[in-house]
């Protein structure tokens, strides 16, 4: 059987896809990772300073990388996360890469992420975002995007009629109590039933 590389542990249930680091960190380091997490976050110089904090913290980060206002880049994991030449991350982007272990995000060369976008990797999986992605505003991806694939966010829907508003509502259970399902009378028109608006008056 070959050697495994030192440092390295490979994770049994997911050893052909990827292979967990089994770095110890100091408790200074984990906060240390935090502190300048934090301040990447609200430090100014989205194409400068935040990507040049965040590579301090371990993130691979490539030339001409953009990141926005609040973006989160995993605290306890941070290198586990490549982001490649050309990425735009935008406003309040959130990016894991670990839920119940560490696993592992690609975001590839020109790849756009929305902003409120969540991406979270799985233990021992590798998350890839191909080349020249498109990702709107409030996907959750936990799944690989192809690339160049322009991905949406589903629209708001209707879901019921309040007959009591929320600002109003005395408690959460008056607001419930209030709610009444959409049935015609309630249901409001379709984009094409609307009452056409006349210029003219």
């Amino acid at each position: 059987m070959p050697r495994q590389p030192s440092g390295w542990k490979p994770d049994l249930h997911f050893q052909t896809r990827y292979q967990v680091p089994t770095l110890k960190k100091t408790l200074i380091r984990r906060c240390l990772n935090r502190v300048i997490n934090l301040l990447a976050r609200v430090a100014p110089g989205s194409t400068t300073l935040r990507p040049l904090l965040h590579r301090a913290r371990g993130v691979k980060i490539g030339q001409n990388v953009f990141i926005g206002d609040d973006v989160y880049i995993d605290a306890e994991y941070p290198e586990s996360i490549e982001i490649h030449d050309g990425v735009q991350i935008s406003i309040r982007a959130l990016i894991i890469a670990h839920t119940r272990g560490p696993g592992k995000v690609i975001i590839g060369k020109n790849a756009f992420i929305g902003p409120h976008v969540i991406i979270a990797s799985s233990a021992g999986r590798v998350l890839k975002i191909g080349e020249g992605a498109v990702i709107s505003a409030g996907c959750v991806i936990t799944k690989n995007v192809p690339p160049h694939m322009v991905l949406t966010a589903a629209p708001a829907q209707a879901a019921g009629y309040a007959t009591i508003p929320l600002p109003i509502a005395k408690t959460m259970q008056d607001f419930w109590s209030g709610l009444r399902p959409l049935d015609a009378k309630n249901r409001p028109p379709k984009r094409d039933e609307a009452t056409p608006v006349n210029l003219q008056d």
